[in-house]
């Protein structure tokens, strides 16, 4: 039956039952029935209901339905359930494909996530430095800047979903687990620099939720290990010395583009770790504010991450006879024309 993939295409595409239904040529009613499952759409109004929610009919019968379990949003305060609905609906139907895809491999390439073992205990906010330099050793990273955060996260089995929702900036991070595989979402929309430091701040609350004490806020902490780990301690000094009195905006510019971190957030580091006093610091965030710096930092911005895996594993997978051109397509969400067009383009 199609009532939870409609009510779900419904909210994603923000149309109400008696919108849909003037575009697929039935009363509202009618909407409320096949969303209760109390009645079956001919071909002809699934057909029109597809292309007015824009989604293929094969969407209707997939046969994975998946559950985001353990949501938690880091929203504004103002952001409607509406809005939340919408994005949890795009959201499930990128999962829901990735699931279908993972379903039909006899052993997905990607790995379940864990969480490094013999992590040092947190007792401060400092300590979630040590924290953050454990993941990056357990992960052999080093100290230096982390080029493709998506890719790093992906490789360790976390799903990372982008989301082209225009009510993106009306959340700051979302996560949440679909069959026990931690899934975190990011914005297309936003900055690089954005989408790196939620990515790293979901992690955080993947890797401190247990290690944290009852007294400590989690999200503050999370804050902590996403600097931390994005640009560790050793590298910040070695960059910019143990004790500043003041910052450059080309200097913070350059440092922002080498580690992908924000002008702002490299000085809130520099503070943390007493490279800058709090006067000093205040200063500079006034001085920041003033030139409205805090709305948009000067130069150019970072680039933008994105998420190849998805596209890369069904490409794959059709390579492989894994997947049919036809299931690969409706997965891609293109036509099988255009599918095999562009495998022909790629050859």
């Amino acid at each position: 039956m199609i009532g939870e993939r409609l009510k779900r295409a419904r909210a994603a595409s923000g149309l109400s039952m008696a919108d849909l239904g003037s575009q697929a040529g039935v009363s509202p009613n009618m909407i409320k029935k096949y969303e209760h499952d109390d009645s079956m759409p001919s071909s002809g109004v699934l057909i029109a209901m597809s292309k007015a929610l824009g989604v293929r009919t094969e969407y209707f019968f997939r046969p994975n339905v998946v559950q985001l379990r353990g949501v938690e949003y880091r929203k504004k305060a103002s952001t409607s359930k509406k809005i939340l609905n919408k994005l949890t609906a795009d959201v499930l139907d990128q999962a829901e494909r990735w699931f279908e895809l993972r379903n039909l491999w006899p052993e997905f390439p990607m790995p379940e996530f864990s969480a490094p073992d013999n992590l040092p205990a947190v007792r401060a906010f400092d300590d979630i430095e040590d924290i953050a330099l454990a993941v990056r050793q357990n992960w052999r990273l080093g100290i230096d800047a982390i080029s493709d955060l998506i890719g790093l996260l992906e490789s360790h089995g976390i799903l990372v979903i982008t989301t082209d929702s225009e009510h993106a900036d009306k959340i700051d991070g979302l996560q949440a687990s679909v069959e026990g595989i931690p899934v975190v979402v990011v914005s297309t929309a936003w900055p690089g620099c954005r989408q790196r430091f939620t990515l790293a701040h979901e992690l955080g609350h993947l890797i401190l939720h247990d290690l944290l004490p009852s007294d400590m806020d989690e999200e503050k902490a999370c804050n902590r290990f996403a600097g931390a780990f994005l640009y560790p301690r050793d590298s910040l000094v070695a960059s910019l010395g143990h004790e500043r009195h003041g910052l450059n905006w080309k200097e913070l510019h350059l440092l922002k583009h080498e580690f992908g971190i924000s002008m702002s957030a490299i000085m809130y580091r520099c503070k943390d770790l007493g490279i800058l006093n709090e006067t000093v610091y205040k200063r500079l965030r006034i001085e920041f504010t003033q030139n409205g710096w805090s709305k948009q930092e000067p130069g150019e911005p970072y680039p933008k991450e994105h998420t190849l895996l998805f596209e890369q594993l069904v490409y794959r997978g059709a390579g492989e006879g894994i997947l049919s051109d036809s299931k690969a397509a409706e997965l891609l969400k293109m036509s099988s024309y255009d599918f095999r067009k562009s495998k022909m383009m790629a050859s």
